[in-house]
């Protein structure tokens, strides 16, 4: 059975990624990228649907395990009766091939091992020809070859394959598992050792240029390696998390795939990376985010796949049983062709964070993002599916709309602080349309609080980034009320949820879901601007607790059975993360731009 969702670590190779589970065995991982069909996939339903289990004979969970420094090489301790062993994991970032290695170290007295390889290629459904091919034994199934070099002596059983040996202290027993397309025949093996060292070299050289100095540098740290692990490194682009399917609801159906890059995620993503450091890797994403989105303006998607293609068509895998037989499993995602109007603004935000940071000449993108303009005038008043996906009637959302503002906000900015040619005057005005819209039509006097839609008494967390764009100033009234009201109704044991699944039937959905971490990180952000520093500081120090025991968060956190739901490890929370340490160190994260103008914006 699958552990817990914090259960797990990950390692990766900047292409794909594994997670590892505390009992040692390895229950997903993608071969090659990390959208391609699983090979291991017992994280979304049990054994039978391939793992790599190394570990003590007798099973159980390690008694520790642990990141070694900054890096994503992860370690592994059991203490037994026997004695203690360690296994020690990575995958070296991409050369020929894709590489899990694996070594197996005694620490004290001698323990009996066992290793457990069951590929199951097509996420659990197909079963390779395994035979020997010298020194490795090899596998393959259609397209997909794996081989598994190891000294241990292997032989099938029940259609895995097994080996038993005993580790003894000073001992080291090294696996190489290395994956191939079929065609191109078997790639020149990784030395084991060798590729550990390089591995730890590249995370060290890579956490060194992080300039972070605040009072949480190992939180930070932990949030940025991962985030880089997250990255598809040939195109530049982040993916949400490394996993499919993993239940927002144990037993419900809210089950998505997001290993896809999302544009909701550009200007957070981009303030973290460009906040600590990491100049490069806000440019690569700037650039994946020009390539995917170039086109016709009204074809602009909420999100892409790693390399930007469009088709993401979304179908279920009906022989997985699920995480804790929570169904469907989710391949692709229908959410993609939704009409989402806040990416409009998501994306100019994005690119106009990017002009003030410098990391793109002034002009570059501009006629795309004039295009995108062109098309925003025409469509702002439409109803929309809202930033969260919903799969209920489309309605008129705050957020939305907000964002469309801050859309024609930064195109104000262009032309009159960088000197790029554009209607300014007319920008202006539809900016100070949207505005004066949203003041009369989505808040609520009698409550001093914003709305989730025109019309609605229902409340959303994004609501609270209404600062944080510029829209209004953290002191305006309706904006404290409206933090006040987020914390009084759509707080759940001291954690945000996005809205109330069950008010007006919003999402269209049944069941319910956990708090959101990113949106708990926006109210510590929103906290903090309305001078309310002590909570804060005091609701950050509490997100941190949620981190599982080498740094991870995932989506969501159950409060009830205090357990983190939804894919993992999820870049929106650890970009919050990030975001948030930054904030409290004195690091302003608002996005304003046309900020002689703010006399406009208190409506």
């Amino acid at each position: 059975m699958p552990g817990r969702i914090e259960d797990y670590a990950l390692i990766g190779d900047l292409q794909t990624a594994a997670l590892v589970g505390r009992d040692g065995a390895i229950d997903w991982l993608c071969l090659p990228r990390f959208d391609s069909p699983a090979c291991f996939a017992a994280l979304l339903s049990d054994d039978s649907a391939g793992r790599w289990w190394v570990g003590p004979a007798a099973g159980g969970n390690a008694t520790r395990r642990r990141y070694r420094d900054d890096t994503l090489v992860l370690e592994t301790e059991w203490d037994t009766p026997e004695g203690t062993v360690r296994v020690v994991d990575c995958m070296p970032p991409r050369g020929e091939a894709a590489d899990v290695v694996r070594i197996v170290e005694g620490v004290s007295g001698a323990v009996p091992m066992r290793t457990e390889l069951s590929l199951r290629f097509d996420y659990g459904r197909i079963v390779p020809w395994v035979r020997r091919q010298g020194p490795d034994l090899g596998a393959v199934a259609g397209p997909d070859a794996v081989w598994l070099r190891t000294e241990v002596p292997l032989h099938g059983d029940h259609r895995r394959t097994v080996g038993e040996f005993t580790v003894r202290a000073g001992q080291k027993v090294p696996f190489v598992l290395t994956y191939q397309h079929s065609h191109l025949g078997r790639p020149d093996p990784v030395d084991a050792y060798r590729a550990v060292a390089e591995t730890q070299r590249y995370w060290r050289q890579w956490i060194e240029r992080c300039d972070y100095d605040g009072r949480w540098p190992e939180a930070v740290k932990r949030a940025l390696l991962t985030l880089k692990a997250l990255t598809y490194a040939p195109t530049g682009g982040i993916l949400a998390a490394a996993t499919t399917s993993l239940p927002e609801q144990l037993g419900g159906p809210r089950n998505w795939d997001y290993r896809y890059c999302w544009l909701r995620d550009a200007t957070f993503t981009l303030q973290a990376l460009l906040g600590t450091g990491y100049a490069a890797e806000a440019k690569a994403w700037r650039e994946w985010l020009l390539r995917a989105v170039a086109g016709d303006p009204a074809d602009l998607q909420i999100m892409y796949s790693l390399d930007g293609t469009r088709r993401l068509p979304e179908f279920t895998l009906d022989w997985l049983r699920g995480y804790e037989r929570s169904t469907p499993v989710r391949i692709g995602n229908a959410a993609a062709g939704q009409m989402q109007l806040d990416v409009w603004g998501e994306v100019l935000d994005s690119l106009h964070l990017s002009r003030e940071a410098g990391i793109a000449a002034t002009d570059a993108g501009w006629d795309l993002q004039r295009a995108l303009l062109d098309f925003l005038e025409g469509n702002w008043r439409r109803p929309d599916n809202s930033l969260w996906e919903v799969r209920g009637s489309r309605r008129q959302f705050v957020h939305s709309k907000v964002m469309a503002w801050a859309g024609f906000d930064r195109a104000v900015t262009a032309v009159r602080r960088h000197g790029l040619d554009g209607p300014a005057d007319r920008w202006s005005a539809l900016r100070d349309e949207i505005h004066a819209e949203v003041c009369a039509k989505g808040y609520d006097a009698d409550r001093n609080t914003f709305t989730q839609s025109y019309g609605s008494p229902g409340l959303d967390a994004a609501l609270l980034l209404i600062p944080r764009v510029g829209f209004l100033p953290a002191d305006d009234p309706r904006v404290v009320g409206t933090v006040e009201a987020v914390r009084r109704e759509l707080c759940q044991d001291g954690f945000v949820l996005r809205y109330r699944p069950d008010h007006d039937n919003v999402d269209g959905l049944p069941g319910a879901e956990g708090a959101f971490l990113a949106c708990s990180f926006w109210l510590v952000d929103a906290l903090h601007g309305i001078g309310r520093r002590a909570e804060a500081e005091q609701m950050f120090e509490q997100l941190l607790r949620l981190r599982n025991d080498v740094g991870l968060l995932s989506e969501e956190y159950d409060p009830v059975s205090r357990r983190q739901l939804g894919n993992t490890p999820q870049a929106f929370s650890l970009v919050g993360l990030v975001n948030s340490a930054r904030q409290l160190s004195g690091t302003p994260t608002q996005t304003t731009a046309d900020s002689g103008d703010q006399h406009t914006r208190r409506g």
